[in-house]
């Protein structure tokens, strides 16, 4: 069976946040997918196969089910979908308690983190992602945690936006703290990175 490549997938070089300053310098990273004592040929076609059912289920939302795209960045793929704000099962005092969007809230924003290399979801990452209007004003900055979905898991929180229109979205992920098996495909996910979606059409609302 072939692999798919996702469509409306953008190049996009890596945006790497030194530790000196505040600005960012490029670099270019592919990462390895190697056969080692933890993956041999047919185990990371598996890994592949299971890139490729996400892609499907990405194309599904960024596409068909909500507005989005995707671009690489890095050892990354990083996209984002939004839609209108929507309702969520929370933990809390031991049981899971529904909850509807707060009054305010008109804006579902979801931001999906693969691996570059064989198309999974990335878990346990600390996502952030900026907002700002079409003229430029930043409207701020929010964690984005992980959520769990019946068919794409991805990193989502509700928003509040001023009104329909365009704007700009700035997403970054922090270099993830969780281990990365075998010493031929482990060096991965080495820097935090920042990628930005202009001219993002928004329909505000909530879903009933």
């Amino acid at each position: 069976m072939g692999h798919i490549k996702p469509p409306m997938v953008e190049e996009e070089e890596e945006h790497v946040a030194t530790a000196a300053s505040a600005s960012y310098e490029t670099k270019a990273h592919k990462p390895p997918m190697q056969e080692s004592d933890e993956a041999n040929k047919n185990q990371l076609e598996m890994a592949k196969a299971q890139g490729d059912a996400y892609a499907k289920a990405v194309e599904e939302m960024t596409r068909r089910e909500a507005h989005g795209t995707e671009k690489r960045v890095g050892h990354y793929l990083v996209g984002y979908a939004v839609e209108r704000a929507e309702g969520m099962y929370m933990p809390q005092d031991g049981a899971l308690v529904w909850r509807e969007p707060s009054g305010d809230e008109n804006l579902h924003l979801e931001i999906v983190v693969r691996d570059a290399a064989d198309g999974r979801f990335i878990p346990g990452l600390m996502v952030y992602a900026t907002l700002y209007t079409g003229d430029g004003s930043e409207l701020g900055t929010h964690h984005q945690p992980f959520l769990w979905h019946p068919w794409l898991y991805h990193y989502g929180r509700n928003w509040h936006v001023p009104s329909d229109g365009k704007y700009h979205l700035r997403v970054r992920v922090e270099m993830p703290t969780f281990g990365r098996h075998d010493k031929k495909n482990g060096n991965r996910f080495t820097h935090p990175v920042e990628i930005e979606f202009k001219n993002i059409q928004i329909q505000t609302g909530q879903k009933k």
